[in-house]
C-alpha cells in the first residue's frame, strides 16, 4: 500500500554544511583570512574562545565523510565554497591549491553517487575585502560576480545546482547591525540597507556569471524563513496577518527587521523594494540604487530556497501570540514550531510561484556518545518527523517543494556559539575529530530509502 507520507517521485533528500563550520585548515595551502577568522581572535566574541581553525577537519577527512554519506544513502550534499580559500585577496589571482580541493571533493561526491549543491557565499568574506568596506562598498557586486565566474568555470561542468547567498538576513542583521556575528559592526539602519542592496546586486550579477559558464544551471538563494504562523488557522484574518508578517517589512529599527525575506525576495522577483522603504528613507532609491540595478537583481532564477527552524504565532490583529508555559524548546532554546514548515511553503508558493527547496532544517540537541558507543538522539527523530509531515502536508495542498536538506550533516562550529551546539546527524569529538553516526542518521537513511514512507 502507498504510504500516507510518501513524497513526490524525484524529491531531493540531502544534508547541508558550510565551509567555515567544518573545513578547518584555516591557514593551509594558501587560504586567506575570512572575517570569521579575525572575529574569533577578538576576546569575548565567541563562546569559550572557540575558533574554526580546525573545526571538523573536513579539509583532510572528507573522503571518509563522503564514504559515510554513501553508506547512509544520502542522495545530495549541500556545501559552500570558502571565498578566501579560492581567492585569498578577494579579487584577482586564483589560489589553485584551494580550488583543487573543491575539484577533488566534487569528483569524490559524484563517484559516490551524491549530487552536490554549492553555496557560493556562506558568510566567510575575505578579510581583505572587509578592509575595503566590505558590503558597504558597491564594488563588492563586481568582485563577487568575478569570484562566481571563476568557481563555476572550474566546477560547472559537473555541478548544476547553485545557491548564491546563504541567509543574507543573518550576516547583515547580526553581523552589521547587532554586531554579534562577524564582522562585528553596528551600522545604522540606512547603512545596513545600503549593504543589502549591494548583496542583491551581487546576487544578480552572479546569476549572470553562472549562466554564462553553466548553460543548464539551476540557481537561487537560501533565505531565512521568518514565518508568521496563524494562531488560528481556521480564521482568515489570522492567516492573512501571518502572511503579511512573512512577506512584508517590519520596521523594528533593530537587527530583527532584516530577518524578513522582503529585502531580497521583492527585488529578486518583483524588481523593486517594498513601498514603505521610500517613506522611511526618502533618498535611498536616488542615492543607493542606480539605473539598471533592478534589471540585474531580478534576473530570472530557478527556485526559492529557504531555511526553516521556527516561526512566530500571529493573531488576526497582527500581534505575536505569547508562547505558552512549558513550550517545547531545543537545546539552543528555539521553540518547536513544526506547523510553520507548512505555512512557509504555502506562503512562498503562493507569493512567488517558484519551485521551493528547504535548504536547512534541524535542531541542536543534547547529544553525546553513550556508554554503549551510540548517540541515541530520539528527540531529533521526533522533531524531524513532525517537520517533514508538515512539509508533506504543504506539498499535498499544492506547494511545489522539490527538496529538503537536513542541517547539518555533522556537528560543527556554530558561529558565535562555538562548539556548544550540536546540529549534526554525525557526532564529532572535537579533540580526536572522531565521527560517530547518531541514531537519527540511520532513521533518515530509511526515510530516504522509502521516500518518506516511514514517517
Amino acid at each position: 500500500m502507498p504510504s500516507e507520507f510518501a513524497f513526490p517521485e524525484g524529491f531531493v533528500w540531502g544534508a547541508a554544511t558550510a565551509a567555515p563550520q567544518i573545513e578547518g585548515a584555516a591557514a593551509l595551502d594558501g587560504k586567506g583570512d575570512s572575517v570569521w577568522d579575525v572575529f574569533c581572535r577578538e576576546p569575548g566574541r565567541v563562546y569559550g574562545g572557540h575558533t574554526p581553525e580546525k573545526a571538523c577537519d573536513f579539509y583532510h577527512r572528507w573522503p571518509d565523510d563522503v564514504a559515510m554519506m554513501r553508506a547512509a544513502g544520502l542522495p545530495a550534499f549541500r556545501l559552500s565554497i570558502a571565498w578566501p580559500r579560492v581567492m585569498p585577496e578577494g579579487t584577482g589571482c586564483i589560489n589553485e591549491a584551494g580550488l583543487a580541493f573543491y575539484d577533488r571533493l566534487i569528483d569524490g561526491l559524484l563517484e559516490a553517487g551524491i549530487r552536490p549543491y554549492i553555496t557560493l557565499f556562506h558568510w566567510d568574506l575575505p578579510e581583505v575585502l572587509q578592509e575595503r568596506d566590505g558590503w558597504a562598498n558597491r564594488d563588492m557586486a563586481g568582485w563577487f560576480a568575478d569570484y562566481a565566474a571563476e568557481v563555476t568555470a572550474k566546477l560547472g561542468d559537473r555541478v548544476k545546482d547553485w545557491i548564491t547567498f546563504n541567509e543574507p538576513q543573518i550576516f547583515l542583521g547580526f553581523g552589521h547591525r547587532a554586531g554579534i556575528h562577524a564582522p562585528g559592526l553596528k551600522l545604522s539602519e540606512a547603512d545596513v540597507l545600503r549593504c543589502a542592496h549591494h548583496v542583491n546586486l551581487a546576487h544578480g550579477r552572479a546569476v549572470g556569471a553562472i549562466r554564462s559558464q553553466v548553460k543548464d544551471a539551476k540557481i537561487g538563494m537560501a533565505q531565512v524563513a521568518n514565518v508568521g504562523i496563524p494562531a488560528d488557522p481556521d480564521d482568515p484574518g489570522s492567516v492573512e496577518a501571518a502572511r503579511h508578517v512573512t512577506l512584508e517589512p517590519e520596521w523594528t529599527g533593530d537587527a530583527s527587521m532584516f530577518l524578513g525575506s522582503c529585502w531580497w525576495s521583492q527585488p529578486m522577483y518583483r524588481g523593486c523594494y517594498p513601498e514603505s522603504l521610500a517613506a522611511r528613507h526618502p533618498r535611498f532609491l536616488e542615492t543607493v540604487v542606480k539605473a539598471g540595478d533592478f534589471a540585474e537583481i531580478s534576473r530570472p532564477v530557478d527556485f526559492h530556497g529557504f531555511n526553516y527552524y521556527f516561526g512566530r504565532r500571529i493573531a488576526a490583529d497582527g500581534s505575536v501570540v505569547k508562547a505558552p508555559p512549558g513550550e517545547p524548546r531545543t537545546a539552543f532554546g528555539w521553540p518547536l514550531h513544526a506547523e510553520g514548515m507548512y505555512w512557509a511553503a504555502r506562503f512562498y508558493h503562493e507569493a512567488w510561484g517558484l519551485p521551493l527547496y528547504v535548504f536547512e532544517n534541524g535542531l541542536s540537541s543534547m547529544d553525546w556518545v553513550d556508554v554503549g558507543g551510540r548517540v541515541p538522539d530520539t528527540m531529533r527523530i521526533d522533531f524531524l518527523t513532525r517537520y517533514l509531515r508538515e512539509l508533506h502536508r504543504a506539498i499535498a495542498d499544492g506547494a511545489d517543494v522539490r527538496g529538503w536538506f537536513h542541517w547539518s550533516w555533522m556537528d560543527n562550529f556554530e558561529w558565535a556559539d562555538g562548539y556548544k551546539e550540536r546540529f549534526g546527524l554525525v557526532h564529532v569529538d572535537y579533540e580526536s575529530r572522531k565521527r560517530t553516526p547518531k541514531d537519527s542518521l540511520a532513521w533518515l537513511s530509511e526515510v530516504i530509502r522509502r521516500n518518506g514512507g516511514n514517517l
